[in-house]
């Protein structure tokens, strides 16, 4: 079985080689702002084989796989540290841009939450309490914000549903909200309300804005994905990418003069996605 595996190549797509373990399954990949080290997640320590692909007959659900731990390395692959060491879950990671605080995904008290901690993985602190999956966060660029996407199920059959995947190590991420908080957890509020499958938010450069991507508007299996940005107040929604198919997972360089994005566009066979970069125009 096919694995994911954690790449790195120059901004031109040139030398691209394997700095993962090549064993297991790894995501989230992200360099620390000195560009020294980076940080990841890899169920390597759980066993060398590839985790079984989630059970579609339930639906199109994600895999939270218990054998997550996130790992910090240099450039190369060399010096791998393990930072993380609970049970369950621990993955999506990534790093304020002082490089001294990671904040990632956990499902150590028996739910998916945020926390943060040290870069080093001292000084635990969890920042989410609420039921449902809360993921995928990222720091603004003075540290004092947190965007993250987010599924708080409301009604009895949405809990019973969520929490019987969840002792599967499946989630559905079929409705996810855009939220926003403070670092230390507090102030939360909803920032999108589009009843669809919105992630992958990330800040623009000033922080004043958050660019993300969304299958709003879409019907039949999981849809169009395409790029929005978005005020801090929820206003302001601008659609940034038109190509049908898949479009997310959006980032800024550090200037703010690229974009980066992952997008389905020119495959060559279904479910291929490739890495797209672009100037960037304000």
């Amino acid at each position: 079985m096919k694995c994911d595996h954690i790449f790195v190549m120059n901004i031109d797509g040139s030398d691209q080689h394997m700095v993962s373990t090549g064993k297991g399954r790894t995501t989230c990949s992200y360099f620390y702002p000195d560009g020294k080290k980076i940080l990841y997640s890899s169920t390597h320590l759980g066993g060398a084989d590839c985790p079984p692909k989630p059970d579609y007959s339930k639906g199109y659900v994600w895999a939270i796989y218990p054998s997550y731990d996130i790992f910090s390395a240099n450039p190369d692959g060399s010096n791998l540290k393990q930072l993380t060491n609970e049970p369950g879950y621990d993955a999506e990671a990534t790093l304020s841009t002082d490089g001294k605080k990671i904040v990632f995904t956990s499902v150590r008290n028996d739910d998916l939450d945020i926390y943060t901690m040290n870069a080093d993985g001292t000084q635990l602190k969890q920042l989410t309490h609420e039921l449902g999956y809360d993921g995928g966060p990222f720091f603004s660029p003075d540290g004092k914000l947190i965007v993250y996407r987010a599924h708080h199920p409301k009604t009895d059959q949405e809990i019973t549903d969520y929490k019987n995947l969840l002792k599967q190590a499946l989630i559905r991420p079929t409705y996810l909200e855009i939220w926003l908080m403070k670092s230390d957890g507090s102030d939360k509020r909803q920032i999108t309300d589009l009843g669809a499958a919105s992630f992958a938010p990330s800040f623009y450069p000033d922080g004043k804005r958050i660019i993300f991507s969304s299958n709003v508007g879409s019907t039949g299996g999981m849809g169009n994905f395409e790029l929005y940005a978005v005020d801090l107040d929820g206003k302001d929604l601008v659609r940034i990418t038109y190509t049908d198919g898949f479009d997310g997972f959006p980032m800024f360089s550090p200037d703010g003069k690229k974009l980066v994005w992952v997008s389905g566009r020119n495959a060559k066979v279904p479910h291929e996605t490739n890495i797209f970069i672009a100037d960037w125009v304000p």
